[in-house]
């Protein structure tokens, strides 16, 4: 298959790995999520295999689940996504520097500031992920006895967005003078006040930072709800989605791509990247074989009780290394049931090596050699399943560098993914436009 399209590629590097057992692997960091000196190393592979970004997700608690799994979890403990990013800023020249940020916990004041300080430390590679943050635990750390309804979530970051972009637009781009003649530094004619009073906030401006290089930080979304996906069609220029099929992912791109004809922009503006877990091998065998490896990591106590939530069936008292027994039908998702009893009888798997599976990590993965890798990634690009991909390794450093030293050659190979870096910002990188300013158009 040819393709004047290419793929773009993010890094999902918050935890470094979204398997459980990736700290427990062969060869792998156990630290590796709160060492920086790992991160940084990290960071600056990712950009010599020209990935469009580093995306950094975050967590405003500590994750809610039952202690028997949090104290095997090693995502406890990781750094705060802006120091970390104005970290990696100095370390780095090209690659994006993508962070996540509540608009359910925060005020859009701090938000601007912070997205606009990152862009200029960074030369233009900042992009906002914008969510909404339903964890009952982050509540309770933010002085609310409950987490904010879903609906009103949605409706304040739909506004949160409004007032994060109007303060970035409160200079022109050219306010700017210094001129040491006249001693006048900017000129006050180019700047605007946002006064804005709505629903949920009120700001009134001006930012008291330049206008971003790249205009706007480039804005990112992952809602897959109906919410989530007007949200993402009105705003988002990258969306980080999470399908397990292709059928799946080629429904979400075609609804939100048309949403966004309708709301007047144009799609190829927004890029779609579904999450996957990349498993290199030199044979699909081989591939295969650290993938069971990778889950035999996952401890049992975690993975059966990941397994009873996905059957919605209790099924500790099944025998771990028999087959899946039959599973009565229950009020619970008839889809994610099904889903978990195909998986076992398509692969054949023991009770103990499906639970392991969805408890280390249940979602798309591509396993295989460069080349089957390269197939499926080229598939989902041709077929209008993606845009490209937000990458999870399954272990760091092996699958971040088999995938880089690996896979990247072979896209290259195919016309697939650049050879070199276009620009020097992630607009550049993402093929996105510069955002007009509309105080100042």
């Amino acid at each position: 298959m040819t393709t004047a399209r290419q793929l773009h590629l993010g890094a999902f590097m918050r935890p470094v790995s979204i398997h459980t057992g990736a700290w427990r692997y062969p060869g792998a960091y156990p630290d590796a999520n709160f060492n920086f000196g790992h991160l940084k190393r990290f960071a600056q592979k990712l950009e010599a295999g020209k990935f469009d970004a580093f995306f950094m997700a975050d967590h405003l608690a500590v994750l809610n689940m039952p202690v028997e799994a949090l104290k095997r979890s090693h995502t406890v403990t990781s750094f705060e996504p802006f120091t970390l990013l104005s970290a990696l800023a100095g370390a780095t020249e090209r690659i994006g520097l993508v962070a996540t940020a509540s608009t359910t916990f925060d005020a859009p004041y701090h938000i601007a500031r912070r997205f606009a300080s990152l862009d200029h430390i960074s030369g233009g590679r900042a992009g906002w992920n914008i969510v909404t943050t339903s964890n009952p635990d982050a509540a309770l750390n933010f002085g609310l006895d409950a987490e904010v309804d879903h609906g009103e979530r949605y409706d304040r970051a739909r506004e949160f967005y409004d007032v994060v972009t109007g303060l970035w637009d409160s200079f022109a781009d050219d306010a700017f003078i210094r001129d040491r003649e006249s001693g006048l530094y900017f000129d006050p004619d180019k700047m605007r006040r946002l006064d804005h009073k709505g629903e949920h906030l009120s700001v009134r401006g001006p930012l008291n930072i330049a206008r971003p290089p790249q205009g706007w930080p480039v804005i990112v979304q992952a809602g897959a709800s109906e919410p989530g996906r007007q949200l993402a069609a009105e705003t988002a220029e990258v969306v980080f989605a999470a399908h397990g099929t292709l059928a799946a992912g080629q429904a979400f791109y075609a609804d939100v791509k048309g949403r966004m004809e309708q709301a007047g922009r144009n799609p190829d503006h927004l890029k779609i990247l579904p999450g996957v877990l990349t498993v290199v091998g030199d044979s699909v065998e081989e591939a295969r074989e650290k993938r069971a490896l990778l889950d035999s990591f996952v401890h049992y106590d975690s993975a059966i009780a990941s397994l009873s939530i996905a059957l919605g069936h209790d099924a500790t008292g099944f025998d771990p290394d028999g087959p899946l027994p039959e599973i009565p039908e229950t009020n619970h998702s008839k889809s994610g049931r099904e889903r978990t009893i195909a998986l076992a009888r398509r692969e054949n798997l023991t009770v103990r090596q499906l639970a392991q599976r969805l408890g280390g990590y249940g979602g798309l993965a591509f396993v295989g050699t460069p080349k089957t890798i390269a197939d499926e990634m080229e598939q989902w690009l041709t077929e209008r399943g993606s845009d490209g991909f937000n990458v999870m390794f399954p272990y760091l450093p092996e699958g971040l560098n088999d995938f880089v030293d690996k896979v990247v050659p072979e896209l290259q190979r195919r016309g697939l993914f650049r050879r070199e870096y276009q620009g020097p910002t992630l607009r550049d990188h993402l093929g996105l436009p510069r955002p007009a300013n509309r105080h100042f158009a």
